[in-house]
C-alpha cells in the first residue's frame, strides 16, 4: 500500500522528538509512522510531535504504537482503520514504559498539559 512501508523498524521505544528536546520532553500515548517509522507523540501529548511529522513530511499513515492496539489513522483523509498490514517489530512500545511517559519526566499535573 502506498504511503506504508512494513519493513520499516519503529524509531526507538519513544517520541523522538521529545527524548532530544532541550529540556527532554514527555509524552501521553506514542504514534508511529507508518512509512519511515518514525515515533512521535499523539496529539493529546504537549508537544504533538506524530502530528508535526505529517506536517514536514506528508507521510500519511501512523499507528498507534501503544500496547493491544493496532488502528492505523490516515491523516489525508481523516478517517481510522482498525488494521491494516502488519508492520516491522517491535509493535508497540515497551510495557513497562507505561503511559504518559517515560517515567521521571511527567509532572505530577500531567492531565492539566493535555490537550483534548
Amino acid at each position: 500500500m502506498e504511503g506504508i512501508d512494513p519493513a520499516v523498524p519503529p524509531s526507538g521505544p519513544g517520541c523522538a522528538d521529545c527524548t532530544v528536546a532541550e529540556p527532554p520532553g514527555w509524552w501521553f500515548h506514542l504514534r508511529r509512522c507508518a512509512q519511515c517509522g518514525h515515533v512521535g507523540c499523539c496529539d493529546s501529548s504537549p508537544s504533538q510531535h506524530a502530528s508535526a511529522h505529517h506536517a514536514a513530511t506528508g507521510h500519511r499513515f501512523v499507528r498507534s504504537f501503544e500496547p493491544g492496539e493496532e488502528w492505523f489513522w490516515d491523516y489525508a483523509e481523516q478517517i481510522i482503520y482498525e488494521q491494516g498490514p502488519a508492520l516491522a517489530p517491535p509493535a508497540h512500545r515497551p510495557a513497562e514504559q507505561g503511559a504518559p511517559g517515560p517515567a521521571g519526566r511527567v509532572p505530577v499535573d500531567w492531565q492539566r498539559h493535555l490537550h483534548p
